[in-house]
């Protein structure tokens, strides 16, 4: 797989302080520039930024995905599947709350991997997966 530039992706939060919390130190990305109304974040090596939005609705919709009701829309980051199940195993003990626990979809097809989805103090929608190999992420 060819190295990909980084994505950016800003979106509304309630709270600062429970951002701050949940991204900096739940999820230990490093935070970046902030002022009183927005934070930036290295997710991954990516650029996501937490702007202050307190009526910001909280969308609900699901679509189903390999018998799961997948939250719509979402975010996230594709890793290797050593690093999938390392950050797996770290959100579990720290009591983060699941919407889909982490388990390998698609088992045994072309495309397999790791998946695990949750949501932050506002309401959005986070997938981290995992792959054994990374060429299979577009695989059909």
């Amino acid at each position: 797989m060819t190295s990909l530039p980084p994505f950016h992706l800003a979106f509304p939060v309630h709270d600062l302080a429970a951002a701050r919390e949940f991204y900096g130190n739940v999820l230990e990305c490093p935070e970046g520039r902030s002022s009183e109304h927005w934070i930036d974040y290295n997710f991954f090596g990516h650029q996501i930024v937490a702007h202050l939005s307190p009526d910001a609705p909280r969308p609900a919709q699901k679509n189903a995905v390999d018998g799961h009701d997948v939250p719509v829309p979402h975010f996230g980051a594709v890793l290797s599947m050593q690093r999938w199940q390392a950050l797996a195993d770290k959100l579990t003990a720290k009591g983060v709350q699941f919407a889909i626990e982490p388990y390998i979809r698609f088992k045994g097809e072309v495309g397999e991997q790791g998946t695990m989805f949750f949501y932050d103090p506002s309401g959005n929608a986070i997938e981290l997966k995992g792959f054994d190999d990374l060429n299979e992420l577009f695989a059909k």
